[in-house]
């Protein structure tokens, strides 16, 4: 009995041969299967030479008025003999760069050639750059949307999911059951990463810890929802509010999400008056996202009159300049350069026609890590 995955093939070339260019959505409805299932295969028969690749499409090998596609590599050739691999970051976002730059030594060292494209902070903005990059000829996509809502985000699902090549995202975990649950993704265990910090503060004594968050990217939203679900957990902790690490640290004219604080939360309005918040609640230590947030906050903690960390303990989240403050921070340091290296990798791994290059869908997490440094000291009287 021939097997079912080549029947499928079958039949999806004898579509594309009778009906010219046709959307990999359309082929998954019709044979009712996945759209991944449906990609993986439109992949395979490309690599093979015997049909197209477009941007969400199925295309035959020779177009009625144009010449025969070169096929796409097949195993054992080199990955870079092919198009260019498009990156798209946000501009004016140093977390994200360091990500960038660990991809970049992968791909460069596989002697891929790298189209990069700087998304402007504007909603919507990838789907242009990366539209372009394809009809550009690029074979692959590694690509950190800003998502600086989850409404931008939901509306990017969509197209991201038909894009028509090997793509990762860099940094981002889509929503569970959404079109794009089936989307390669690599990114750092923020939810770890907050445990690593209440887990640090609680271990010298404190019991009351501020969150000063940012709330528009998908990394401060996973960090205010770990913070509520890790101090709601530990019935030492007597007090965790939450406010906003900045006036501007929002997706839009209010945070996305007001009116849905968690238990232990404060209004959130502008600016932050840290010190006067310390001393309402007695907290003695404050978790900080992100850096640069952070660093203007402890500014402001020394000119009230707080001193950190003999008045308040800080660990900051990010780590890209929390050591550089006059009080070096405490951090949490997600592995950014590694989550661009793991990215470009399966990328490269996905594009090498290799045996099992096609395999199952990969959403990997690195654990961050916790750089103990000046701003955190334990506590010798108790605050309640």
């Amino acid at each position: 009995m021939r097997d079912p995955v080549e029947l499928r093939r079958q039949r999806i070339l004898a579509v594309v041969e009778s009906r010219g260019a046709v959307k990999v959505s359309a082929l998954a409805e019709e044979l009712a299967v996945s759209v991944v299932t449906v990609r993986r295969d439109v992949e395979e028969l490309a690599r093979a030479g015997r049909l197209r690749r477009g941007h969400g499409t199925a295309r035959p090998v020779r177009d009625p008025a144009g010449p025969p596609a070169v096929p796409s590599p097949r195993a054992g050739e080199t990955p870079g003999d092919g198009g260019a691999v498009a990156l798209i970051v946000p501009e004016r976002h140093s977390y994200l760069y360091e990500t960038l730059h660990g991809a970049r030594t992968v791909l460069e060292d596989a002697g891929i050639r790298i189209a990069l494209h700087i998304a402007p902070q504007l909603a919507g903005a990838e789907r242009p750059l990366a539209e372009r990059a394809l009809a550009d000829g690029a074979r692959g996509l590694l690509i950190a949307p800003r998502w600086r809502s989850a409404e931008s985000e939901e509306q990017d699902y969509g197209w991201l999911a038909d894009v028509g090549v090997p793509t990762v995202l860099m940094e981002r975990r889509p929503r569970p059951g959404s079109a794009l649950h089936a989307l390669d993704s690599v990114c750092s265990d923020h939810w770890y990463g907050m445990h690593l910090a209440v887990e640090h503060l609680l271990s010298l004594g404190h019991r009351r810890i501020v969150l000063a968050a940012r709330d528009d990217s998908p990394t401060a939203r996973t960090l205010r929802a770990a913070f509520a679900d890790i101090a709601a957990a530990r019935p030492e902790v007597a007090d965790w509010p939450v406010v906003l690490s900045s006036p501007d640290a929002v997706p839009g004219p209010g945070p996305s999400g007001a009116g849905q604080q968690p238990a232990g939360a404060v209004p959130e309005g502008a600016p932050l008056d840290l010190a006067a918040l310390l001393r309402e609640r007695g907290a003695t230590a404050a978790v900080l996202h992100g850096d640069v947030d952070a660093l203007m906050l402890v500014q402001r903690l020394a000119e009230s009159g707080v001193q950190v960390p003999r008045d308040c303990s800080v660990v900051a989240y990010d780590d890209v300049v929390a050591a550089l403050g006059s009080t070096p921070l405490t951090a949490v340091s997600p592995p950014k350069a590694d989550i661009g290296r793991a990215a470009a990798e399966l990328l490269l791994h996905r594009l090498s026609g290799a045996p099992g290059a096609a395999g199952p869908v990969r959403r990997t997490q690195l654990l961050p890590a916790l750089k103990v440094r000046g701003s955190t000291q334990a506590i010798t009287l108790a605050t309640d």
